[in-house]
């Protein structure tokens, strides 16, 4: 069984790590808005185009003429309005949405059914204060002997932290306070809320490019109109699902970074969430098979893959093709950007 002491331990440069997720994080989202602008614009070009007045306008006269806004880009406005629209559903009903599928209650000082509970809340509540944060998060045990947590919420307000029983009975103080401080990270960034709306972006893109693509395809007449939009759009057909789902999944792993470099900051240690990890993720390769049947028959395990601690795909190397759609990097490099390589 692997522990730190099969690991050469040093100081993980945590700073440099926060700041530059943080440029990666920014780059991603903006990247995210300008795709988003993009295919509204190409949908307001093809719409234009199947007019008769602007049958015969090069592709470049229309974007310049909906830039400019002498034609307005309802198309846009739209995709704009219903992103908007469907971003505050999802963050009205946050969490419901993310423990959909499993047994859970509520912990509160009141509702806390043992010590376990108690100390649970207690170190969420010393990590909160550590984090600087205004607001404690509402916190949810889930029933489940798998080693998982989440955060997840719009906002600072907002915020819930699920842990598992099996997380909760399984790690030391140290090891949990550690898990805590990186959930918290997560709120303290306001990465939770960048997650949805990657998440809720890149589903109503997918969404529009396949109605752009049938109505081109099967919805034309007999007009000789410019083939470049036709071929754009083909193109974007079969791109832009797998440019959407780079974004995501590196938007996930830096997120994973930045709340490792978080629980090293708040806990000035960098061996309890390192301690952590490595035995989360023994814990699943003990015990695989029982871990793949509970998740498994747990509903809409999907929508709290990539806001999970561990990933749980990695139980099955051939779903989760690690290297390159993972949404989580390799407990290796995680531990190496701690400041631990492997002897």
């Amino acid at each position: 069984m692997a522990s730190l002491s099969d690991y050469h331990g040093s100081v993980g440069n945590w700073r440099d790590q926060l700041r530059r997720n943080e440029r990666n994080t920014k780059f991603v989202i903006a990247l995210f808005f300008a795709i988003y602008i993009c295919v509204g614009l190409l949908v307001d070009i093809f719409i234009l185009q199947s007019m008769t007045a602007y049958h015969r306008v090069p592709i470049s006269q229309c974007l310049y003429l909906l830039i400019t806004l002498r034609i307005m880009p309802i198309a846009t406005l739209l995709m704009l309005g219903l992103a908007t629209i469907s971003l505050l559903i999802t963050f009205v009903f946050y969490d419901r949405l993310m423990l959909l599928g499993t047994e859970y209650h509520e912990i509160t000082p009141e509702t806390a059914q043992n010590l376990q509970e108690k100390q649970l809340y207690n170190v969420i509540e010393e990590m909160k204060v550590a984090a600087s944060l205004q607001y404690m998060p509402k916190v949810y045990i889930i029933e489940a002997n798998y080693m998982n947590a989440f955060a997840s919420g719009y906002s600072e307000k907002s915020a819930m932290v699920a842990i598992t029983r099996g997380l909760m009975e399984k790690l030391d103080r140290d090891e949990m306070q550690a898990v805590m401080a990186h959930e918290l990270s997560h709120i303290r960034h306001h990465d939770i809320k960048l997650t949805l709306m990657a998440s809720v972006l890149s589903n109503l893109l997918l969404m529009v490019i396949d109605v752009l693509f049938y109505t081109a395809i099967f919805g034309r007449d007999d007009r000789k109109g410019d083939n470049r939009l036709l071929m754009v759009i083909i193109i974007l057909r079969y791109v832009l699902p797998l440019i959407t789902l780079i974004l995501v999944l590196f938007l996930s792993r830096t997120r994973e970074y930045m709340a490792d470099a978080g629980s090293v900051e708040l806990m000035r240690d960098n061996e309890p969430i390192a301690r952590a990890l490595l035995k989360i993720s023994e814990d699943h390769a003990a015990n695989a098979p029982q871990y793949i049947n509970e998740y498994g028959k747990t509903a809409h395990e999907g929508v709290r893959h990539a806001a999970y601690l561990f990933d749980p795909s990695d139980l099955d190397p051939v779903k989760s093709l690690q290297t390159i759609f993972s949404t989580h990097p390799l407990i290796a490099d995680r531990l190496k950007s701690l400041g631990f390589r492997k002897k």
